[in-house]
Order: structure tokens, then C-alpha cells, then sequence
């Protein structure tokens, strides 16, 4: 089989989509590059005289155009509530944050970016945290108190 443009963005989006779903894509940026990757390889792969120059461009130009798109729409997803649940306040770390307060924690069985409210304060994976709050798709926690 050829090596063809087509399939140089095929194999260029799946990878990047497969990084964004298992949660590495704390923005969307994966999400965007690799569903941008995917339309150009459709695309080259429908008008294959469109030239490198061309597909770079289109993947360019859709990735920019959805990754504003996926801002716009998550700022105003941020000023959402959060959803009820009995285990809405407890979360846990599932990796160390970092100087700057920004880590990922476990809630309602799924993996978050959370930032820490009080960033003097380490927390370390296994830890509790009590969530305060969202700010689009990140979790605002706190660090549990002890009982």
C-alpha cells in the first residue's frame, strides 16, 4: 500500500484523538488537531491534486477555527453548576499538582484537571479533596479537612 497524504493524516489524527479520549487533552487541543488531521486526510483523500502546501494550510485553518469554537463554547459551559450528586464535594488525587496548583483528580469516576485553591498546600495522589467549584472543564478543589 502507498504511502499517500491521505493516509500520512489518517496516521497523524488517530494518535491524537486516541491521546485526547484517554484524558492527556486538558484543553481540547489534541481533540482539535487530531479531528483537523481527520477531515484534511478525508479530504486529500477525495481531491488527491490538492498539494502538501494546501492540506497544511486546511489543517491549519481547522484547527484554529475549532479549537476558538471549543473555547468559546467551554467558557460558557463554565458558568454552569455543577451536576448534583451524593459524592459531589469528595474527589480524589490521582496525580501530584504541581507549583502552580494544577493537577488531576478522580471524581464521579472520571478523570478532571483540577486546580488547587490553596496551592500551599501539597497534594499528593490518594489524597481527598473536596470540590469547591468548576471553571469550564477544570475542578476547583480544596484540600479535605481531617474528620
Amino acid at each position: 500500500m502507498p504511502f499517500t497524504p491521505a493516509l500520512f493524516w489518517l496516521l497523524a489524527g488517530l494518535p491524537l484523538l486516541a491521546l485526547a479520549l484517554a484524558g492527556f487533552d486538558g484543553d481540547g487541543l489534541l481533540l482539535m488537531a487530531g479531528l483537523a488531521a481527520l477531515v484534511v486526510a478525508l479530504l486529500a483523500a477525495a481531491a488527491p491534486a490538492l498539494t502538501t502546501v494546501l492540506q497544511g494550510l486546511m489543517f491549519a485553518a481547522l484547527l484554529a477555527l475549532g479549537y476558538g469554537w471549543l473555547r468559546r463554547w467551554d467558557r460558557r459551559q463554565g458558568e454552569r453548576p455543577l451536576p448534583p450528586s451524593s459524592r459531589a464535594e469528595s474527589a480524589e488525587v490521582i496525580s501530584a499538582f504541581e507549583n502552580d496548583g494544577r493537577g488531576r483528580v478522580r471524581w464521579q469516576g472520571q478523570s478532571w484537571a483540577a486546580t488547587n485553591l490553596e496551592p500551599e498546600v501539597p497534594l499528593l495522589p490518594g489524597n481527598s479533596v473536596t470540590v469547591m467549584g468548576r471553571e469550564g472543564t477544570r475542578l476547583q478543589v480544596l484540600p479535605a479537612q481531617s474528620p
